[in-house]
């Protein structure tokens, strides 16, 4: 088991952190989801408790990630692709970065505005981002909405993306970032 990149694969780091923000993330959509269909009570009090600290789970978890990935220049080598590609390729890296941080932040800050604490599973509580002010309360429940919308929208971009290059262009963008995946034989 590799930790760190290598010339032709992301190390098992970078792969867990990549991999785990996913399920995380899926998790997220499908708690809050749940939530929003009950009605006010202890149950769904528990759902919006485990979503926040699932929440600050992906933020804490993102900005390891960046972390590792600063840390550890060796990233597997590019691909060869157009250079609008290879552009396209970096922005939406960048976005996504943006949007997984600006997720959790949104809805940290929201709550905040509304005066509600935000934990991390019961461990511990983070301090208020914001004072309550349910204007801001309001606004921040829609960006925090719009957000997750962008987040999905540049994160099937991205899927799509590592699909063309596995099934279309059969190189290896999609593998390296598998977990047990090994690479194509030339």
């Amino acid at each position: 088991m590799q930790w760190r990149n290598t010339a032709d694969s992301y190390g098992s780091l970078a792969k867990f952190l990549h991999w785990t923000i996913v399920v995380l993330i899926i998790a997220q959509y499908f708690i809050a989801e749940s939530a929003h269909e009950l009605p006010d009570g202890v149950e769904k009090l528990s759902l919006i408790s485990w979503h926040k600290s699932f929440g600050m789970l992906v933020l804490i978890l993102a900005l390891v990630r960046i972390g590792w990935r600063l840390s550890n220049r060796g990233a597997p080598a590019a691909v060869p692709m157009p250079r609008w590609q290879q552009i396209s390729a970096a922005a939406s890296h960048g976005l996504l970065y943006l949007l997984i941080l600006a997720q959790p932040l949104t809805g940290w800050a929201m709550s905040s505005a509304a005066n509600y604490p935000v934990t991390l599973f019961g461990w511990f509580q983070f301090p208020a981002l914001v004072g309550a002010n349910h204007d801001l309360h309001e606004i921040l429940e829609e960006v925090h909405e719009a957000t997750f919308y962008a987040l999905v929208i540049v994160a099937t971009l991205h899927a799509a993306a590592a699909f063309y290059h596995h099934f279309w262009m059969k190189d290896d963008t999609l593998r390296r970032m598998l977990p047990f995946s090994a690479r194509r034989k030339p």
